[in-house]
């Protein structure tokens, strides 16, 4: 029988763990990321990549509440779907959000440069994969002691994002009349961007889905998953919108876009034009904590959904061992930081996030698909419900870059083959080697 994870998460814990899993390189790259793309539209995109999020987080809450273990809509997809598509699932989640860790990683190291007056991408991707190996250990630790080290970080980020919001209001009501001219105005090239902008956005949301995929720790799953889930995003959506208006209203969507593109760090580049002292270095210490924080969540969320793989030898057999104490998962986690740290390579805020974007809206078309599936008496919500879910995401993800969804493609049919092969050796009765 396989080694199973501890319950020790409750309510409050859970909604820590989903708002420290989103809120970071979401709000304090990505809607500059997104700005770039679509202009002052992106308060829209926000907007629309909430109601996506909405159906997908009350997909995602259902399946987890009547299939509470590790492993998300890659357990689902088993269960529910067929082995191809769980598998899928599991593939894609894995690269889509080791591409957000190595942006979350890129991230805190560009705001901790730029709060120290310092830049250049030698030195970014040092400190990025200085986190990456820093939080590794923590996470190695056990769930206990990260759930405490989150904690602390989103209290600190809920903080940093309210300071920008109230030091900001009053250059945003005299700068919205010039900066949110043209909003409203999309013709078919207007469309198509928002389309791309919101794709973008929409995975600054995604980050209730760990909740789902630390379904085996959490206790009272029936009950506890989807209260977390709904709660984590509703004081998502109240915080985004907020801080995407300010942002944009007060300095434009272009000094947000090239605040991103020059030091990937807009909202502390915005927050030194306001008149409040002292609120860039709060909002740069509230960034760096965030991502940090996101960073940490990802890594708990990655190796657990590794490690459902691993006992279904989708991946190697050894992955799926619990080390000390804390029964931790130590192998999946030092095998998920490694694929972090190589994507961190790259250097690239943008090219990781995107790749994100195809990729997460994949895996929750799955889940959609998969809570469309279940039975009567384990359904919380209509059905219409995973049905926009997952019409939304299926038409969201190629809006992306046409490389970066090509690239996804590519990687989906190199997870086939790779199925294909293990499942093959598994029936002649080989099994995939332990490590």
């Amino acid at each position: 029988m396989a080694e199973r994870l501890r319950r020790v998460v409750g309510v409050p814990g859970a909604v820590l763990l989903g708002l420290g899993s989103i809120l970071g390189t979401g709000i304090f790259v990505s809607i500059g990321i997104a700005a770039g793309v679509t202009g002052p539209s992106v308060i829209l995109a926000v907007a629309l990549a909430a109601a996506v999020a909405t159906f997908n987080g009350l997909s995602s809450a259902q399946l987890a509440a009547s299939h509470p273990v590790s492993g998300g809509t890659y357990e689902y997809g088993y269960r529910y779907l067929n082995p191809t598509l769980g598998f899928v699932a599991g593939w894609m989640f894995v690269s889509a959000k080791s591409a957000s860790a190595a942006t979350a990683a890129l991230g805190f190291a560009g705001y901790a440069l730029n709060a120290a007056g310092a830049s250049g991408d030698a030195a970014r991707i040092g400190i990025a994969l200085g986190a990456i190996a820093v939080l590794t250990v923590v996470v190695v630790s056990g769930m206990r002691r990260s759930s405490r080290m989150n904690a602390a970080i989103v209290v600190l980020t809920i903080a940093a994002l309210l300071a920008f919001v109230i030091a900001g209001l009053p250059a945003a009501g005299d700068g919205a009349g010039a900066t949110l001219d043209g909003m409203f105005d999309l013709d078919g090239a207007g469309v198509r961007d928002l389309l791309h902008a919101t794709a973008l956005m929409f995975v600054a949301y995604t980050g209730y889905g760990r909740v789902a995929t630390l379904g085996e720790e959490i206790r009272d799953p029936g009950k506890n998953i989807p209260r977390a889930i709904v709660l984590t995003l509703l004081a998502t959506v109240v915080l985004y919108a907020a801080v995407t208006f300010v942002a944009v209203a007060a300095a434009g969507a272009p000094a947000l876009a090239g605040a991103t593109r020059s030091d990937a760090a807009p909202l502390e580049v915005l927050a030194r034009g306001f008149d409040v002292p002292g609120v860039a270095w709060v909002v740069a210490a509230g960034a760096v904590t965030a991502m940090l924080g996101v960073l940490l969540n990802l890594l708990l969320g990655l190796s657990r959904v590794l490690l459902a793989m691993s006992r279904r030898g989708d991946v190697p057999r050894g992955l799926a061992r619990l080390d000390g104490a804390e029964a931790s998962p130590r192998r999946s986690v030092l095998v998920i930081a490694a694929i972090v740290a190589a994507l961190a390579l790259t250097g690239s805020v943008k090219t990781t996030w995107s790749f994100s974007a195809f990729t997460v809206l994949v895996y929750y078309a799955l889940t959609n698909l998969a809570a469309l599936r279940l039975p009567a008496e384990h359904r919380r919500y209509p059905r219409v419900v995973p049905a926009a879910g997952l019409v939304c995401c299926l038409g969201l993800a190629f809006w992306v870059e046409q490389r970066i969804w090509l690239a996804g493609l590519g990687l989906i049919a190199a997870g086939l083959v790779w199925h294909a092969v293990a499942r093959r050796l598994s029936a002649r009765g080989s099994p995939i080697p332990e490590d």
